[in-house]
């Protein structure tokens, strides 16, 4: 079941402050009278008493996790090897602009992703032709249904592409603007055969090599084995980057369902920059020496 943490605590928030401020303007001084005058003990009702405590301490990690740093959990090997499945990384909400919790409009620029930026976002939604001849966002892959709802998910990905660019994509091949984007093979991918996403790697002789993207260093595998991913330009992606809009793709490049199948990603899905791991957990203990890893 997917839900918005954000919109939970943005809820909370009001809730709490709502209860507090209504009993504060309306009935305490009222029930302070009574108590007073009955030579009691003043108590605040239950709710109140509650409201008034959770408040402040709700209000602290919607501001933080709004506006400074929100925790994510690694959910798929998408991004290997750069992240784990189950690493736990901190994105900086404030590196491109600051948002409105839950409804993501921003409200102060600070600054656009560049590319290599490895990326957090609300999933856009695939893109279908809905029978008209029109392009829609639908959270159905096959295009089935193209009114499927898009499910309110984050997903992560790495930066390729910035508006204006002309991007081609074919198997291991990535041309930006007509300049071939080079990488060098580092070796093998290693890993664990016991754990399902290592094995899946493993068994389609997954390569791991060093990316130099822009100005950006980093690991992508390969396993062309395993399949051949969609080419840009495409039916549904065109070679052109139009303006507020981004091509991001997983590091795990045959194995990572991104803008090759779901076009580019709207300036306005962006939740933050993804840029450190704090706990990495591989599935049967604490992968330490990835602990503090910064992500580039």
């Amino acid at each position: 079941m997917d839900f918005d943490f954000s919109a939970i605590l943005l809820g909370l928030t009001v809730l709490f402050g709502v209860v507090w401020a209504l009993d504060r303007l309306l009935f305490y001084r009222s029930r302070k009278a009574k108590v007073e005058a009955a030579g009691e003990e003043l108590r605040d009702p239950a709710i109140v008493d509650w409201s008034r405590s959770l408040f402040p301490v709700v209000l602290v990690v919607l501001l933080l996790r709004s506006f400074v740093a929100e925790p994510f959990r690694i959910p798929s090997g998408s991004m290997m090897p750069t992240l784990d499945v189950g690493d736990f990384i901190l994105v900086n909400k404030f590196a491109y602009g600051l948002r409105m919790p839950a409804f993501n409009n921003k409200f102060l620029s600070l600054g656009e992703p560049k590319r290599g930026d490895v990326v957090v976002f609300r999933f856009p939604g695939y893109l279908c032709n809905d029978g008209s001849g029109k392009l829609v966002r639908s959270g159905d892959l096959t295009c089935a249904d193209p009114h499927a709802p898009v499910p309110n998910q984050n997903w992560i990905k790495r930066v390729i592409g910035l508006p204006g660019d002309r991007i081609e994509s074919h198997g291991d091949q990535l041309l930006i603007n007509g300049e071939p984007v080079l990488a060098d093979e580092v070796g093998p991918y290693v890993g664990n055969p016991q754990r399902s996403e290592d094995k899946e790697m493993l068994d389609f002789g997954a390569t791991v090599w060093k990316e130099h993207l822009g100005g950006v260093d980093h690991l992508t595998a390969r396993m062309p084995e395993r399949m051949t991913p969609n080419s840009i330009p495409n039916p549904v992606v065109p070679s052109l980057v139009p303006e507020g809009c981004y091509i991001v793709m997983g590091d795990n490049r045959y194995n990572s369902t991104d803008s090759r199948w779901w076009g580019c990603l709207p300036e306005q899905n962006l939740a933050g920059k993804a840029f450190l791991i704090w706990l990495s957990w591989n599935g049967s203990s604490v992968a330490f020496k990835r602990m503090g890893t910064i992500i580039h």
